[in-house]
């Protein structure tokens, strides 16, 4: 009996360490930029040996063009302010198109491209989808909304090594991310699907129709008003 207390507080304690050590994980960044990302170390151990760098300027939620964070909740997660951290309509919707097609559209929230960003590896197996949810809890429970889409819009990838909206603007543009036409904008948020196949600065006719759906769906919202809740 006394073995099974000391097994039992023995999981306790380390259920409660863990618990611990994931929350100092993300609940500082509430206030401190993230120097660098998982996929960003990732990617430079990929890339070890070679003339790789990463590229990235971080942008404050002032100096974010609002234009250009509606674009992207547009093109990634249009129930972004509703939801707490999973959108279990959007998953819904996934599966019932991979039943009349027999493929999947993608249902991660940005709140689960931060978390599997931020702290987990490439890749899939479900060890990391586990921790996507859990992680992506704590980031919904520590960050208010505009602080998570802040994050997201500075460490997405948009390019070989480039990383946030910043970045992209002159990589692709060769402008600082304030001066991001609307049009601009929405073809770098349709990029992000898939970042390392589209090029937004010469778009394929497939990427020019996805901008202009995303700039009808952004009018129907009402502009980038519509993220007013989140500040």
């Amino acid at each position: 009996m006394a073995r099974r207390r000391g097994i039992a507080g023995f999981i306790w304690r380390t259920v409660l360490i863990l618990l611990l050590l994931s929350v100092a994980l993300v609940l500082p960044f509430r206030w401190i930029n993230p120097p660098s990302t998982m996929v960003m170390l990732e990617r430079n151990w990929q890339q070890r040996g070679t003339d790789y760098r990463i590229k990235k300027q971080w942008l404050s939620w002032q100096q974010i063009p609002r234009h250009a964070a509606l674009a992207a909740v547009v093109s990634e997660d249009q129930n972004f302010p509703h939801h707490y951290g999973i959108d279990i309509k959007a998953i819904q919707k996934a599966l019932a198109e991979r039943e009349r097609r027999g493929g999947l559209r993608g249902a991660s929230t940005i709140s689960q491209q931060v978390a599997r960003n931020m702290y987990l590896w490439t890749g899939r197996s479900w060890l990391r989808k586990g921790l996507e949810v859990w992680f992506t809890g704590l980031v919904e429970l520590c960050w208010p909304k505009q602080r998570i889409l802040e994050i997201y819009l500075n460490i997405a990838e948009w390019g070989d090594g480039v990383f946030g909206l910043g970045a992209a603007s002159r990589y692709h543009f060769g402008i600082p991310a304030s001066q991001l036409s609307g049009w601009q904008s929405a073809l770098l948020a349709s990029s992000l699907p898939s970042p390392l196949k589209y090029n937004p600065a010469s778009p394929a006719p497939h990427l020019i129709a996805r901008a202009k759906w995303n700039l009808g769906q952004q009018r129907m919202l009402g502009g980038a008003s519509w993220l007013a809740p989140l500040e």
